[in-house]
């Protein structure tokens, strides 16, 4: 009988120090966790374009949208890891509906007049852009979580390598590119916030959309306010 309880003893106290030994283990792997966990994300943005500052005989016509994709590095900035800076890469292709007509003039010079009272089927512009988004970012994300609030804000720098502008009515087709009076060199400020997957994104330019172009001696400046939605992938 004594055997026997010595022999219980024994396992019971074995088995106290493997449960031990596991919690201490989860638990130091947890802390190692939480010491390294980054939220580094690629993202996919899709975006209404709303335009203002046009001249008073142009006005925004059909649709203007846009589709962002990129990576962004986070680097988290406190030791629970909620509040970080985020440095990314991107791409971005946007198309704007309106009612400037831009077209080749003589000399190499671009026309612009306005479509105020010109029946037509298509007149839009197009930007391809390399972006650079850089982030404070807020979450309440934990490092066994990917399920969490966010509210990025920030920068983005853009550089636009390629433009198009295409019109077209019932006789003719026009198209010109490389637009040489936008500016090239975007900044804009982002705000994005939401849960999960789902967030809502908004973008303002600092720096109007061209650079010394007039229609009838007013000046063609053109802001965008970008309101869409931000897809997250881990």
């Amino acid at each position: 009988m004594k055997k026997s309880l010595l022999l219980l003893l024994t396992i019971s106290t074995f088995y106290c120090h493997q449960l031990k030994a596991q919690d201490k283990s989860v638990e130091e792997e947890l802390t190692e966790v939480d010491s390294l966990y980054r939220e580094d994300q690629f993202y996919l943005g899709l975006t209404f374009h709303l335009l203002g500052d046009l001249p008073a005989d142009v006005s925004q016509s059909g649709f203007s949208g846009g589709l962002h994709f990129g990576f962004i590095r986070d680097i988290p900035i406190n030791k629970r890891r909620n509040v970080a800076i985020g440095i990314g890469a991107g791409w971005s292709i946007n198309t704007y509906g309106q009612e400037l007509f831009i077209g080749n003039g003589e000399n190499g010079k671009t026309v612009f007049s306005s479509l105020n009272d010109v029946d037509y089927n298509t007149n839009r512009f197009s930007t391809q852009l390399l972006e650079a988004p850089i982030e404070f970012r807020w979450r309440t994300s934990t490092a066994t979580t990917n399920k969490f609030w966010r509210v990025y804000a920030g920068l983005r720098l853009g550089y636009m390598y390629y433009s198009k502008s295409t019109f077209r009515d019932a006789d003719n087709r026009i198209t010109v590119t490389n637009i040489p009076e936008l500016d090239k060199f975007r900044l804009g400020t982002t705000l994005t916030f939401g849960y999960n997957t789902f967030n809502f994104h908004v973008y303002y330019n600092l720096n109007p959309m061209f650079n010394n172009a007039k229609l009838n001696e007013e000046s063609i400046d053109m802001s965008v306010f970008k309101l869409g939605l931000m897809f997250y992938i881990l």
